[in-house]
């Protein structure tokens, strides 16, 4: 019998290119991030190029003497590929082609690459094919030459794969049954939402820029075994865990996806049903990566994608976290929490802070509750035990003696079983 064919995954050597707009702007530190993004893709960095230019080149990115050294660069190095820093437009990416007469990649489809090799739930699946569908509409006429290439590679993978030669009908029929399937996952969040909201169990949602630690956080705190690796976007689809804290109080912890430099609108919108975890959420666990060099600006990158997101006015701790990873110690601020602690969620660094802090917050929201209920009043006493943080039981001869702090909403109607004549 003849063996079974065998196939390949093709290791792409490419070239990233970026467009500098102003003296000392981030495009050195943004290439240095797309090359760990295609590093995750799967692709070998075999070098880099950066243009210096007042706008970017409306037709071809870079102008046309930098692309005669991509693409003498391209023959040096043996590169199969370029990947550029920004979003392409359909005019720019078949022209690139054109000119270089090799495959090019923008930052863009990296990214939607590796969230189609990481989603693992008919959720992100939806979500991701969706963004890959809308990225690709736009681009039919461009990516001509390159979807009839055999082989696979960076833009190649996920869900999307088998959609890769459909005609815009096609598409956009799929995008609106993506769309209808979307739209039941939403009514069900929103219907474990208000559940949530119901039970009085407070939410925090832990957000970060990608690779700064959340998932080995909430492992750490509630032993959730959700991967954790050292590169970027390791886990893609949420994770919520219950946290009981030693008072006795539960909080949900909810993961949410990593935040990263030029976010593609397709995502944010694809995922915004995920990402607005965060904008329910009663409190935001904000973790940064303190041996990360660009901390402060990947910091100011997950605020305004909160802002963007509608995320204001909610209860803030941030952790520095990887302290184990620090030489010296670090002066570490931040303006817009409402309190900052220094962590190691791989060590178990400050962990205990984090918990204190997080009752303390969990106490703000609570108003403290003393009396004696009749022994006929069990259930509210039960209600305490399970929405309130229990200080103090006693069983008297004319009742249970309670001394707790219990939620705002509830104290009211807790009060009024209470015997008359109070403790």
């Amino acid at each position: 019998m003849p063996e079974p064919l065998k196939i390949e995954e093709v290791t792409e050597r490419v070239i990233l290119v970026g467009v500098s707009l102003q003296e000392n702007d981030d495009t050195e530190d943004s290439l240095a991030e797309l090359g760990e993004l295609a590093e995750t893709a799967g692709a070998l960095v075999v070098g880099s190029a950066i243009q210096n230019r007042e706008s970017v080149h409306p037709g071809t990115y870079v102008g046309k003497g930098k692309l005669q050294e991509l693409r003498q660069l391209a023959a040096e190095l043996d590169a199969t590929g370029i990947i550029c820093d920004d979003e392409l437009s359909p005019a720019q990416l078949r022209n690139m082609e054109d000119a270089l007469e090799c495959k090019v990649m923008d930052r863009t489809l990296v990214i939607l690459d590796i969230f189609a090799a990481r989603a693992s739930t008919s959720e992100g699946k939806i979500q991701v094919e969706l963004a890959q569908l809308k990225y690709r509409l736009g681009r039919l006429a461009g990516l001509g030459t390159s979807l009839s290439r055999l082989g696979g590679g960076i833009g190649t993978r996920g869900p999307g794969e088998k959609k890769l030669e459909m005609d815009r009908r096609l598409i956009k029929n799929r995008i609106s049954q993506l769309n209808r399937e979307l739209s039941q996952v939403k009514m069900h969040r929103e219907v474990t939402r208000s559940q949530r909201e119901r039970s009085q169990v407070k939410v925090a949602a832990i957000v970060g820029y990608t690779n700064a630690g959340k998932s080995t956080l909430l492992n750490h705190l509630t032993h959730a075994s959700v991967l954790e690796e050292d590169k970027l976007f390791a886990t893609l689809d949420p994770t919520t865990r219950n946290l009981k804290l030693d008072s006795g109080q539960e909080l949900l912890l909810t993961d949410t996806v990593g935040f990263i430099r030029k976010l593609p609108h397709h995502l944010i919108e694809a995922f915004r049903s995920t990402l607005e975890e965060a904008k329910y959420a009663d409190i935001i666990i904000h973790v940064v990566d303190s041996s990360n060099p660009q901390r402060e600006k990947q910091m100011y990158i997950v605020y305004e994608t909160l802002r963007n997101l509608g995320v204001s006015g909610k209860k803030t701790i941030t952790l520095f976290n990887k302290q184990d990873k620090l030489v010296e110690n670090e002066i570490l601020k931040d303006a817009y929490a409402d309190k900052t602690l220094k962590i190691s969620a791989r060590t178990g660094e400050g962990m205990p802070q984090l918990l204190e802090a997080l009752e303390e917050f969990l106490r703000e929201d609570k108003q403290l509750l003393e009396g004696i209920f009749p022994y006929g009043k069990g259930s509210q006493v039960s209600q305490i035990r399970k929405y309130g943080e229990l200080l103090e039981e006693d069983y008297r001869e004319n009742g249970i003696y309670v001394k707790a702090f219990v939620p705002t909403e509830l104290y009211h109607n807790l009060g009024k079983g209470m015997c008359s004549s109070g403790s």
